[in-house]
């Protein structure tokens, strides 16, 4: 039966990526597979424990402080927003999504902590990136991969606050802006810089010791570079190891900010699956658990959110399966992809931890052939 190692090493030995780590954990039982380099010229091999940009795996980490703080009951999930984030204390939307960002009315009502967790507040992409009001999103607020462009938390929140919301709260669910202004609200209810509370709240409690907002200078040699295809295929330095994520960003982006590695990742999956756990001690509430890995869209709203969720539902800060409609699709299979070309998944109903890492950029929302690839193997025989 072919092995991970040959799943991966296919695809770098056709050229479409430098190296890749990938593991596939079922309870104990753990394989691991390491294949070609850090960067295209071969300078290091890739190694288990090699650092990597997360992009948009960072939002399920996040999702999972925030809910320590509901498990506190420092928030709830029904509360407004607005006593922490007084700059959306009273939002405007635009009237029609086609509408000018001028062209807008009062909100319905006020902006919840589910609305930020479901990705229901009404920022966000749609799946047409060219409504006026996304455009803002882009040139206002910077980011999601250039982390030193991204204003600080307050000067973030005070730009966010001039541009309209797209769709009324709760209506609509809208990719990516809701874990950042997610990230401000961590940050100023629990009186702590975000990097802080998930470091004490999930990184030291998990062992996660390699994960955090950029790289320090004794672990830049455990870094790789990131990379995006041309229209030849060629591949493209995007980010060095010692260029954006070297220093810590002055906006700690919830959103796609973090760095991490295949154990840390693979250490935060057994804490989901065990229900909250670590060693018998409770790092969340197995109801928080189980609210982060359920579905909380309607059937139109995934209809409509088809270009990012394939089909699929979402939980709170990941995706969770609904139906069987790729082979590696199961029931409750919760987690999420990487813009840098990564993924993480768990699958209650197996046990199953799945991680991938490489460092080549996904050409769009859909996940590329060798993304799918490693997910059909993670499913198991007969997927």
């Amino acid at each position: 039966m072919t092995s991970l190692h040959e799943v991966l090493k296919a695809h770098v030995d056709d050229g479409s990526m430098p190296g890749a780590v990938g593991l596939v954990a079922h309870g104990d039982r753990v394989e691991a597979a390491v294949v070609g380099s850090v960067d295209t010229e071969g300078t290091a091999p890739m190694a288990r424990d090699t650092i990597f940009r997360l992009a948009s795996v960072t939002k399920p980490i996040t999702t999972a402080a925030a809910m320590t703080l509901i498990d506190d009951g420092t928030i709830a999930l029904e509360d407004l927003v607005a006593p922490w984030l007084p700059e959306l204390a009273d939002p405007t939307v635009v009237r029609i999504p086609e509408a000018a960002v001028d062209d807008a009315v009062p909100a319905d009502r006020g902006i919840t902590v589910e609305d930020l967790l479901s990705f229901r507040a009404g920022y966000g992409f749609p799946s047409d990136f060219s409504l006026p009001a996304v455009q803002p999103l882009f040139s206002e607020l910077k980011g999601p991969l250039m982390p030193q462009a991204v204003p600080a938390p307050d000067e973030w929140m005070a730009r966010l606050a001039g541009i309209p919301m797209l769709r009324q709260p709760g209506e609509a669910w809208l990719y990516n802006t809701c874990s950042d202004i997610l990230g401000v609200l961590i940050a100023r209810a629990s009186g702590q810089p975000l990097p802080e509370f998930l470091a004490e709240r999930l990184f030291e409690p998990l062992g996660m010791t390699d994960t955090a907002f950029s790289v320090p200078a004794r672990k830049l040699g455990r870094f790789t570079s990131s990379y995006r295809a041309g229209a030849d295929g060629a591949l493209a330095v995007v980010d060095a190891p010692d260029g954006e994520w070297s220093s810590p960003p002055a906006f700690p982006s919830a959103a796609g900010g973090l760095v991490s590695t295949a154990d840390d990742l693979l250490a935060f999956g057994r804490m989901l699956l065990a229900g909250g756990t670590v060693d018998g001690r409770e790092t969340l509430s197995a109801d928080s658990v189980r609210r982060m890995t359920t579905d909380h869209l309607t059937r139109a709203q995934r209809e409509a959110s088809g270009l990012f969720l394939e089909g699929q539902g979402w939980g709170y800060g990941g995706a969770v399966d609904v139906a069987a409609v790729e082979p590696w699709n199961e029931p409750g299979r919760y987690g999420w992809v990487g813009g840098t070309g990564t993924s993480w998944h768990i699958t209650p109903s197996t046990g199953t931890v799945a991680v991938l890492l490489t460092q080549r950029e996904m050409p769009g929302p859909s996940g590329p052939d060798s993304m799918r690839a490693f997910w059909r193997y993670a499913a198991g025989p007969g997927s």
